[in-house]
């Protein structure tokens, strides 16, 4: 009798052991669900933004390998969907409208840049905008009578320069371009951030890389993202 009575009791223990482990699996899930949404809402990175980050990150390495296989210089950081070009292939010193070198630059950036956003009727039809940002440096209007007034002189320099850019892209004469240009009115916003935004290279400004214009795509929403991987 006290054998069976010793072995019940340890069913019993073992029951209600199976009883706590799988209720401690559980709260342990719940609690890691719950830390998980929490992160994602105080840090705002959402499914549909994590996608679009991705769509930017597609999109921007596609531009990037066939301004690549024409020769076109510029920067691309896929990770934020900008493509960088150096204010030195642009403008001259503290001026704003494109020189004959910048004209001849944006001739060969632009028909590549434009097609192969455009023709991709996948990218082309869920584009949110693109945004054209002027940026200096530092340094620029140095000698200006006060902080304020170099301020506002570079936002003004920025957001022309963008300004520049943004008119050549839309009015620019090439085959193919006349399509574009009625939803290029409507997709394409200039911004002046002056020196806001320097490029830091080891701690340091490097003033010639703060020096540029960025052209940066978003998108609607998430659903470019298959289109592109195909």
């Amino acid at each position: 009798m006290k054998y069976i009575k010793y072995n019940s009791n340890q069913n019993n223990d073992s029951d209600e052991n199976i009883f706590w482990v799988t209720m401690s699996d559980l709260l342990l899930g719940l609690m890691v669900v719950f830390l998980t949404m929490f992160i994602f809402a105080i840090t705002g990175f959402t499914q549909q933004k994590i996608n679009e980050k991705e769509s930017q990150y597609e999109a921007t390495e596609k531009i990037a390998k066939e301004l690549q296989k024409n020769n076109i210089k510029a920067e691309a950081d896929k990770f934020s969907g900008t493509i960088k070009i150096s204010d030195l292939e642009l403008f001259e010193l503290n001026r704003w409208e494109l020189s004959e070198k910048g004209k001849a630059y944006m001739s060969k950036f632009v028909p590549v840049y434009l097609d192969t956003i455009m023709k991709d009727e996948k990218i082309r039809e869920n584009i949110s905008q693109i945004i054209i940002e002027g940026h200096t440096d530092s340094q620029a209007f140095a000698n200006s009578k006060s902080e304020e007034d170099k301020y506002f002189k570079n936002m003004d320099l920025s957001l022309k320069r963008a300004s520049s850019v943004a008119q050549y892209i839309v009015y620019s004469n090439y085959k193919g371009k006349s399509s574009y240009e009625k939803e290029l009115f409507k997709l394409i916003s200039v911004e002046g951030k002056g020196p806001s935004k320097p490029v830091i290279v080891n701690g340091k400004e490097d003033y010639a890389k703060s020096r540029r214009v960025e052209l940066k795509l978003t998108f609607k929403d998430s659903s470019i993202l298959d289109a592109i991987k195909k």
